[in-house]
Parts: structure tokens; C-alpha cells; sequence
């Protein structure tokens, strides 16, 4: 069991999760080797074969808004749990989802790709990449990105990141294979502040594809994707290049880097939190704007 962040990643095979009061235990054999406080968990990730769970331990998390994610031997989550009742007005946040207008959705998603691609360059600044010219794209995109400006912003900004020859590929280990251990653990985080705002992970604004459960948490991710990137390109330049015992702890703090906007620094976390809940005005037609973090990084010392 590996705890970072509030986040807890069973890697182990065989292992049973439980519930013991107030607490999260992890038993092998029939023997506890461990246990973390309930109220101390953001999300539980299990990434080992043969691992189970109590029933009273998944109700106990779903209480809690934890997101419980299983994930395959690529590290790409196949399933998650998220509760059925999270919000005092649930019911009234998901109908102003569902009955979001087109014109609506793809005002606010060019707001959410805009960010994202000032994000990349903010990145690319901060291992020394050129990014003036993926920075000027972000003000090439319109309502819905009808011009696809984030991938073709994408395609300049891996090879800038990682170099001429990489390719993002979800299949594949090394890079990508980080890249998709700490887009798992980013997207639980974005699926709680979902839950916590009480929108339905399943009404997303561009992301709207049949049999994805999470498709407003793949949204609402996007523009922390380039925070992700640079932790994996930091890791890659030590000379860490595959998912493992020592990478997984690195990889999972995403959630508590802290994001620097004109006011003050805030960790992911809340940034996603922060994000849910100025949609769910949006929705409501009570503003127009998004909060997204200003600036994604600090700046250089």
C-alpha cells in the first residue's frame, strides 16, 4: 500500500481492503499490514490483481465522496465507483447539465482548451523549450475549438517536451506509461470535485462519448494536464523511465502541487474543487467564466 497526498494505491496482489471504524485497513494473508483514517482518503487506486473490498469499505468511501479506482496492467483505469447521492442539490445541479445548450457547452470548453494550451507553455517555459508560438495559439481558439487548435497545439507540444521522436501512446510503457499513472490519479481528483459539486460525471461538455462514465472529469482535467506532463519530464530527466515502486509516490502528489495564480498558491486539489463549482454558476446562468488558474506554474526562481 503506497499513501501520497491522500491518495492510497493498493500495487499489491492479494490484498483485502476492509473497514475497521474509522479506518481504511489493508490485510494480507489475514493479517492487517496496514491502515489509513477514512477521512484521510482522496481517492483509493488499486492497480494489483486478485485485491478485494469489503461492501461496508466502498460505502464507507462513497459517503465520503472517495472515488475507487481500478486499473488495468497499463495503468489505465477500467472501472470507478462514485456515489449516487453527494450533494444537498444534486438533482437540480444534473438537470441544468442535462439541459445545457449546445452553444453553452462549447463556450465553456473553449475556455477549458484555452487554458489548457497556456498550461503547455507554461510547461515547455519551464524546462527551457521554446513556447511563444504554442502560448500565441491559445488565442486562436473559438467556441467549441471548431479548428482543433488543441491538437494541433498537442502535436508541437510533446515533441517539444519529450523530443522529435515521441509519441503519445496509451499503450505503451516508459513515458506514456507514467503519463498514464498520473492522469489516473489527476482524473479521480477531477471526478471528486465533480461528485463534491454535485454534477454527474457522465454529462461532459466535450467529452460526451457513450460508455464514458467520466467524461465531465476528462473535461474538467484537461487544462492540470500540463502540470502531469512536467512531473513525468522531470522524473524522465533523472533517469527514471517506467512506472515502479519508486516513481509511483513522485507520480501521485499531482493532486497537491500548488498552481500559482495573481492571489495566492493553491494545490491541484482545490483548483479542480474550484473549477466544479464554477461550472455548476455557469450552468445556472450565473456567470459566464470558468475558474481556471491563472498561471500553472510559478514562476522561475
Amino acid at each position: 500500500m503506497t499513501t501520497v497526498g491522500r491518495i492510497v494505491e493498493i500495487q499489491d496482489d492479494e490484498r483485502h481492503l476492509a473497514k475497521y471504524r474509522g479506518f481504511l485497513t489493508v490485510s494480507a494473508a489475514d493479517e492487517e499490514i496496514g491502515r489509513v483514517a477514512l477521512d484521510d482518503v482522496a481517492a483509493l487506486i488499486s492497480t494489483g490483481r486478485g485485491v478485494t473490498c469489503s461492501g461496508s469499505l466502498l460505502v464507507a468511501l462513497a459517503q465520503r465522496g472517495v472515488p475507487v479506482v481500478f486499473c488495468a496492467a497499463n495503468y489505465l483505469p477500467e472501472a470507478c465507483l462514485w456515489p449516487v447521492d453527494g450533494h444537498y442539490d444534486q438533482a437540480g445541479r444534473m438537470a441544468e447539465q442535462a439541459a445545457a445548450s449546445k452553444p453553452l457547452r462549447k463556450r465553456l470548453w473553449a475556455q477549458i482548451v484555452s487554458a489548457k494550451i497556456r498550461a503547455q507553455a507554461e510547461t515547455l517555459r519551464a524546462v527551457g523549450a521554446p513556447h511563444g508560438a504554442v502560448a500565441a495559439m491559445a488565442r486562436r481558439v473559438r467556441s467549441g475549438d471548431p479548428e482543433n487548435v488543441e491538437a494541433q497545439a498537442a502535436r508541437r507540444y510533446w515533441k517539444l517536451l519529450f523530443g522529435s521522436d515521441f509519441r503519445r501512446r496509451r499503450g505503451e510503457g516508459g513515458a506514456n506509461g507514467m503519463l498514464n499513472y498520473i492522469y489516473t490519479v489527476l482524473r479521480a481528483g477531477a471526478a471528486r470535485a465533480v461528485m463534491t459539486a454535485g454534477l454527474h460525471p457522465s454529462f461532459g461538455l466535450a467529452h460526451r462519448q457513450r460508455g464514458n462514465s467520466f467524461a465531465l472529469a476528462d473535461d474538467l482535467m484537461e487544462p492540470f494536464r500540463p502540470v502531469a506532463d512536467l512531473l513525468v519530464h522531470e522524473l524522465a530527466a533523472s533517469g527514471r523511465s517506467r512506472v515502479d515502486k519508486e516513481t509511483k509516490p513522485e507520480l501521485a502528489k499531482i493532486l497537491t502541487v500548488d498552481l500559482r495564480d495573481a492571489e495566492k498558491d493553491r494545490p491541484v486539489a482545490a483548483c479542480l474543487r474550484e473549477l466544479a463549482f464554477s461550472l455548476t454558476r455557469c450552468l445556472a446562468g450565473e456567470t459566464r467564466t470558468l475558474a481556471l488558474p491563472k498561471r500553472s506554474l510559478p514562476p522561475p526562481a
